[in-house]
């Protein structure tokens, strides 16, 4: 099955239509010459175009709906994966997923963001947009971690926190503001990868680390485009939100030159979502890399680097 077509993309996806229609036709294991010189077509044609995505293309490249989310990630990078549910206090947030899992060498706690698949899961997860008992949850899980010095990694991919009535009752910016506190001064190795949308406090939440990275096509932003757009030109449009997301610099890219990112993790030719096992296996490895440096580090000095490294961040006149 081939991908959905992004608006950019159709050019491209009715050549891998001929593409695969000829595959299909053709006998296993004898392409022919018409086949290869279409796929080195394809991939040429992928190549270019997202060499030269506009921010708004990358945003919806970050929300395309076979994009790799958590839950897959929890299956391809990691081993024995065992979930840890509740904060204790109200109920289990299904748009954060927290447990203990096994990295290569490493034993970690995993906290990610979960979007859902199918309609049902979606209404459960939220869309990935998560509550103030997803926050204590994730907080909760970190410090048990942290007591064994177990380290932990987050995978973000959210719009942003909830914003409901409910929420904001339960106190969803207080929990955010908390995390930040609680996540800045956590005393175990901390790796934060944005894997699809880095959307505000939501991702703030769990996005303080000694290690902060985004995927190729990822974004990380204050605000969505939408939001944004809503604010400035009192409406959101097909003109509004390709100019705020140009604005808020939002890509990988810009934010690597600014110093938010440590990190930009490549991704395969045409997006995550094109070849998720190659995906898997490149994020594997920056994990790993990135725990591999930490784990020598003292505590103090993890603590200290980490203070310093969000510190430096930003202008002050």
């Amino acid at each position: 099955m081939l991908p959905a077509p992004l608006p950019f993309e159709q050019e491209i996806h009715d050549l891998e239509q001929t593409l695969l229609h000829l595959e299909r036709a053709e006998p296993a294991g004898s392409p022919n010459e018409e086949i290869k010189l279409l796929r080195a077509q394809v991939r040429s044609l992928l190549k270019a175009r997202y060499a030269r995505l506009t921010p708004w293309e990358t945003v919806l490249v970050a929300r395309h709906p076979a994009r790799p989310q958590t839950a897959d990630y929890l299956e391809s990078v990691f081993d024995e994966f065992l979930e840890l549910h509740g904060d204790r206090a109200f109920g289990d947030d299904r748009a954060i997923r927290t447990g203990f899992a096994r990295l290569g060498d490493y034993k970690v706690l995993v906290v990610g963001h979960q979007k859902g698949r199918t309609l049902a899961e979606r209404q459960q997860c939220f869309y990935g947009c998560a509550h103030p008992e997803g926050y204590r949850k994730a907080m909760s899980k970190m410090k048990l971690a942290a007591k064994y010095r177990v380290p932990v990694v987050c995978l973000i991919d959210t719009p942003g926190a909830y914003p409901g009535i409910g929420a904001e009752e339960r106190g969803q910016s207080q929990l955010i503001a908390t995390s930040l506190i609680e996540m800045a001064q956590l005393p175990t190795p901390v790796v934060c990868t944005v894997i699809g949308e880095g959307g505000s406090g939501g991702a703030l939440g769990i996005g303080i680390g000694d290690r902060v990275s985004m995927l190729q096509y990822a974004y990380y932003s204050v605000i969505s485009p939408e939001g944004c757009a809503g604010i400035l030109w009192k409406t959101a449009n097909e003109e509004t939100k390709p100019r705020a997301a140009q604005a808020l610099r939002m890509t990988a890219t810009d934010l690597q030159k600014v110093g938010v990112l440590d990190d930009v993790v490549p991704e395969p030719v045409g997006g995550a979502h094109r070849s998720p096992r190659e995906m898997a296996a490149t994020l594997k490895a920056h994990l790993t890399r990135n725990l591999r440096e930490l784990s020598g580090l003292s505590t103090p000095a993890l603590l200290d680097a980490r203070y310093a490294k969000f510190r430096a961040m930003g202008v002050y006149r």
